[in-house]
């Protein structure tokens, strides 16, 4: 087996491919132990690596049967307690996706599209510890309805009425809503769905929505308030074993915004800045072990 790539199990996430001198090279150093679980082509499934003959020193089991194709998925590690999320968006892929998912909700037909390509293209530059290779399952006509309503509602301003403004806000918020429990009911993982679900009241969201609107009176208030609304949502995600938190202040939210709209306004930085900011977004959410968080 000294020809063939090896790929390892580290936290949940599968690393690899390598040659089985750098694997060596890993064992040597510690990096890779007795009990890490390995696969090469050839193998039925994932083993450790104290299982297989020859590969750690006064370790040995039975050989492994053969399997052909790519090795099985990696399933976390049940004393893994999580860690942030980071994300790593191509610069001109993330600018272009968002500017066709703007011109989408402007035209308000190809919104579903639009809409569906950025979260589609989005969402696997995401790494989330132990769910590797995440992935969006979501397709345009699964809610097309709720992203052409989106559409029609950003005219609603042109009817100069406050009741009109009032209703548009309060199905802005309920949309919204759907689209929160449509994108975290899609998500996958290594080609395979997440029994993941949101299952925060819609009354208590649109609640959350005009508070937001509100609280931009102030100015810088709704940094606040939409970094308490980020940990109701989190609150409200179901179906894994790990709590998902936004660790953010209001205070790091404000001035990063600040900067980023800043940036935007100068229209040249619009690529660089919305980079910026999604990779920082993103890293402000983190797993843990449920109960341990006792955030604000």
């Amino acid at each position: 087996m000294s020809n063939r790539n090896w790929f390892y199990a580290s936290e949940g996430q599968q690393k690899g491919p390598l040659p089985e001198a750098q694997l060596r090279d890993l064992i040597t150093r510690g990096m890779v132990g007795a009990d890490t679980l390995v696969w090469t082509e050839g193998m039925a499934g994932w083993q450790k690596a104290g299982e297989i003959p020859g590969l750690v020193p006064s370790a040995g089991a039975p050989p492994a049967f053969p399997q052909a194709g790519g090795p099985p998925p990696v399933a976390a590690s049940a004393n893994y307690s999580g860690g942030a999320l980071s994300a790593d968006f191509p610069i001109w892929g993330l600018f272009g996706r968002s500017l066709l998912m703007f011109i989408g909700q402007i035209f308000v037909i190809p919104a579903p599209w639009t809409a569906t390509g950025l979260y589609r293209f989005a969402i696997p530059y995401i790494r989330v510890p132990g769910r590797p290779h995440l992935g969006f399952t979501g397709q345009p006509l699964d809610i097309w309805y709720v992203f052409i309503v989106l559409g029609l509602l950003t005219y609603a301003g042109a009817a100069n009425s406050n009741i009109v403004t009032l209703l548009s806000l309060l199905l802005q918020a309920f949309l919204s809503w759907m689209i929160v429990r449509w994108i975290f009911g899609r998500l996958s993982s290594s080609g395979q769905d997440l029994p993941i679900s949101f299952t925060g009241s819609p009354l208590v969201y649109i609640g959350w929505y005009l508070l937001m609107v509100i609280s931009a009176i102030t100015i810088v208030g709704w940094a606040w308030v939409l970094t308490a609304w980020l940990r109701w949502i989190c609150r409200n995600v179901e179906g894994t074993r790990r709590e998902v938190t936004f660790n953010a202040s209001g205070l790091e939210v404000l001035w990063r915004t600040i900067v980023f709209s800043i940036g935007c306004a100068f229209l040249i930085p619009i690529p660089w800045v919305l980079r910026w900011y999604a990779n920082w977004i993103v890293s402000q959410f983190a797993l843990t072990e449920r109960g341990a968080y006792a955030g604000a």
